[in-house]
């Protein structure tokens, strides 16, 4: 078994090697010399995926305290 396990390692990681080498190389970035062009990505907002992120972070944490406290308490 641990045999199978070392070679299924080497198999994903010599897989990401020739993925790797297939790459056409850098994109071109898209913007324009003159500064006419908006800037790569066109200014897209991100606050509210990190507020989203955040939240719901907190949420999990909640619930997780919450089984810890129910848990301990369930152990007195």
């Amino acid at each position: 078994m641990k045999r199978l396990k070392i070679i299924l390692l080497l198999l994903s990681l010599q897989v990401s090697f020739i993925g790797f080498a297939q790459s056409t190389g850098p994109s071109d970035p898209g913007n324009d010399p003159t500064g006419e062009e908006p800037p790569l990505g066109g200014g897209a907002p991100i606050g509210s995926g990190t507020l989203l992120l955040l939240g719901l972070g907190a949420f999990y944490g909640s619930i997780k305290y919450k089984e810890l406290r129910t848990e301990k308490e369930s152990e007195q």
